[in-house]
Order: structure tokens, then C-alpha cells, then sequence
């Protein structure tokens, strides 16, 4: 049993629809951030680093319990775990993580920039505004691009790049995007949207 440790974040949401996707019986514990509930020294000895999301799988390697944080490092535990989602012909494998990385180094850090100025900031700046909209209409960009001769990021398959992309591109208006600019990446999106699995993740917490 795997227990999941989250909250309605994008990075949260990417665990739980994994966990969907693989059809894995979960347990979900709720860490309210709002509260300051990543601070308890019960959640700190499984994420170190204080940030939702986590898991603890207690049949883990060798049949034995082990946690995991990083929404990176827990997606790529899973589908070693199951065999999925992760292609392991090499040139196929590394085209899934290249743009695991793009998405952990630039398209949630920066698109959680972009929620932070135009919706979050005390003071409205204009220049910090300006800065993480056009950078996420940037990667909007490049995201665009990719999928203009393939329905998936890293090809023909669903993968973790997939759904470590998706919680984030599912908070667009966050982020000052007109999917009307980017319609390879509009179709994508749609597509994973109707996806059940898809659906029961992103409603995780309730």
C-alpha cells in the first residue's frame, strides 16, 4: 500500500494521477500548507525539504517500506516500480527524462513564479509580472513545438513526462496563456484531460 502525502498543488496532482494511471491502491493523507503542516517533524521524516508531495511505499525494494519526495524522483520510482510509463529502450527512455528535467527546471518553477506575481504577491510588480508571463508563454512555446508531430511529449505513449507537465499547463489561466497560440499543446491538453484517470488524480485531495 502506498501512502500519499499531498496537497491541491500542481506538484501534488502529479503523484495522484499517476497513481491513477497505474491503477495503484493509495491512501491519501492531507498536509495542509496553509497551516504550516510541512513543518511537522512527523511529515519532515519523510520530506526533508518540507514540500508536498510525498509517498511511503510500505512494499518497497526488497519487500521493505521506504518514503520518497520530489515529485521527479517519486514519479521515476513508480514506474520502475511497475514497469511503466518509462519506456526502457535508452534513446526512448532518455527522451522521457530530458523533458522530465524541462519540466522540473523550468515548467513548474517558473509557471509557479508567474502564480506567485500576477496572483499571490502582496504588491503588484510590474516588472516581475512581466518577466514569469513571458517566460511561461515562452515554454508554452517549446511545448508547442514538441507536440506538433507527436501526441506525446517523448512520442506515440503516455509517460511520467506527460503527467509531471499536465497539473501545471491545467492552471494556464494562472498563468496568462491563450491556448488559441499554442494549439499542438491545446490538443495535448484536452487529450489528457479526458483521460478518467486523469480526472479522478486531479480531484485528489477532495
Amino acid at each position: 500500500m502506498i501512502d500519499l502525502y499531498t496537497w491541491g498543488t500542481p506538484n501534488g496532482k502529479k503523484v495522484s494521477v499517476m497513481l491513477e494511471e497505474l491503477s495503484l491502491p493509495y491512501t491519501v493523507h492531507t498536509v495542509n500548507i496553509m497551516n504550516n503542516e510541512q513543518f511537522e517533524p512527523a511529515f519532515l521524516a519523510i520530506s526533508p525539504n518540507n514540500k508536498i508531495p510525498a509517498i511511503v511505499d510500505s512494499e518497497g525494494p526488497n519487500g521493505e517500506s521506504i518514503s520518497v519526495f520530489e515529485t521527479g524522483a517519486i514519479l521515476f520510482y513508480l514506474a520502475e516500480k511497475t514497469g511503466k510509463l518509462l519506456p526502457s529502450d535508452p534513446a526512448k527512455r532518455t527522451e522521457v527524462m530530458q523533458w522530465l528535467m524541462w519540466q522540473m527546471g523550468g515548467f513548474g518553477p517558473m509557471l509557479g513564479q508567474a502564480h506567485h506575481f500576477r496572483r499571490f504577491a502582496p504588491d503588484k510588480i510590474e516588472y516581475a509580472v512581466d518577466r514569469y508571463t513571458n517566460e511561461a508563454k515562452r515554454l508554452y512555446g517549446v511545448l508547442d513545438k514538441l507536440l506538433s508531430d507527436r501526441a506525446f511529449m517523448a512520442g506515440d505513449e503516455l509517460t511520467i513526462a506527460d503527467i509531471a507537465t499536465y497539473p501545471w499547463a491545467s492552471r494556464w489561466e494562472w498563468q496568462g496563456i491563450d491556448w488559441g497560440a499554442y494549439p499542438n499543446a491545446k490538443r495535448w491538453y484536452d487529450s489528457l484531460s479526458a483521460r478518467p484517470a486523469f480526472q479522478k488524480g486531479m480531484a485528489v485531495p477532495a
